[in-house]
C-alpha cells in the first residue's frame, strides 16, 4: 500500500507542477545605426506552451527592453543671485541608456512588489543606486529626476495594456527604438505572470551598431583620436571658411 502510494506521488509529480514556459521571437535582431536612422520598431510576439490545463487565475505578459547601463551623475541646479549653478549631485552605479515596457495590463495589478524586487522590473528598480541615500538627504529626489529628463527624451517609457494577447496564448507588441539609441547589445525580457507571480520568463538580445560612415568615424576617435580631432579641425576650417565664402557672394 505504501509502495502504491509513494507510486502515485512520484507519477503526479509532473502533473503538479504544471508549467507554462514562453517561445518567443523578434522580428530583427539587429538594427543599425546610420547617418538617416530615425528609429525602428521592433515587432516581438510569442505564445504560451503549456504542459497541462491552465491554473487558476489570469496570465498577464510583461515585456521589458533594456539598453546598455553605465554609471552617471545627477546634478542638482539651485539659482544663486539670478544664475543657476550646481549646488547638489549623487552618483548613480548604473542606469539603463534605454529602457521599455509594455504589459497587458497595468503593472501594479499583476505584479507583485516582492517579485519586482526580484526580477528588476520596473524602471526605478532597473536603475541601481546603492549606497545613494548617503550623498544626499533628499537622494530619491534625483532618481526621479533621472527617470523625468530619460522619459522626457522617450528614452524611458512604461506603455501598460500595449501587449496583444489572444486566445489566451499568443501574444505580440511592437516596441519603438528612438533614434537617440546608443550602441550596444539591448537586452528584451518577456516575463509571464499570474496572480502577481512570475511563472516564467526568457531572454532574447538586439544588436544595436552604427554603420558606414558613422562606424567609420567612431572607430576613428576610439582607435585614432589625434588623426580624428585633426580631422574634425579640418572639417570646422573648411565649413567655416565656405559659409565665409557663401555670405560674401550673397552681399554682392
Amino acid at each position: 500500500m505504501i509502495r502504491a502510494a509513494i507510486l502515485w506521488l512520484l507519477l503526479a509529480v509532473p502533473v503538479c507542477a504544471a508549467t507554462e514556459d514562453i517561445v518567443a521571437g523578434l522580428s530583427q535582431n539587429r538594427v543599425s545605426i546610420t547617418a538617416d536612422f530615425e528609429g525602428s520598431e521592433i515587432l516581438i510576439y510569442g505564445a504560451v506552451r503549456r504542459t497541462a490545463p491552465a491554473p487558476s487565475g489570469q496570465l498577464h505578459v510583461i515585456i521589458t527592453v533594456e539598453g546598455p547601463s553605465m554609471p552617471l551623475t545627477v546634478r542638482k541646479k539651485e539659482r544663486v543671485a539670478g544664475i543657476w549653478i550646481n549646488n547638489e549631485s549623487v552618483q548613480i552605479d548604473s542606469a539603463p541608456s534605454f529602457y521599455a515596457i509594455a504589459t497587458t495590463g497595468r503593472l501594479d495589478d499583476i505584479l507583485t512588489e516582492t517579485e519586482n524586487l526580484r526580477h528588476q522590473i520596473t524602471i526605478p528598480r532597473a536603475i541601481r543606486s546603492v549606497g545613494i541615500s548617503d550623498q544626499s538627504q533628499n537622494a530619491g529626489d534625483f532618481v526621479e529626476a533621472l527617470i523625468r529628463v530619460r522619459e522626457a527624451e522617450n528614452r524611458y517609457r512604461l506603455n501598460e495594456r500595449s501587449v496583444q494577447f489572444t486566445q489566451a496564448t499568443l501574444f505580440r507588441s511592437d516596441v519603438l527604438l528612438p533614434a537617440n539609441l546608443i550602441e550596444g547589445l539591448y537586452r528584451v525580457r518577456i516575463f509571464l505572470t499570474r496572480e502577481g507571480q512570475v511563472v516564467d520568463k526568457i531572454e532574447r538580445q538586439i544588436n544595436v551598431r552604427k554603420e558606414g560612415l558613422e562606424r567609420f568615424l567612431f572607430n576613428m576617435s576610439r582607435d585614432q583620436p589625434l588623426l580624428y580631432g585633426l580631422l574634425s579641425l579640418l572639417i570646422a576650417v573648411i565649413a567655416g571658411y565656405g559659409a565665409s565664402a557663401a555670405f560674401r557672394l550673397a552681399k554682392r
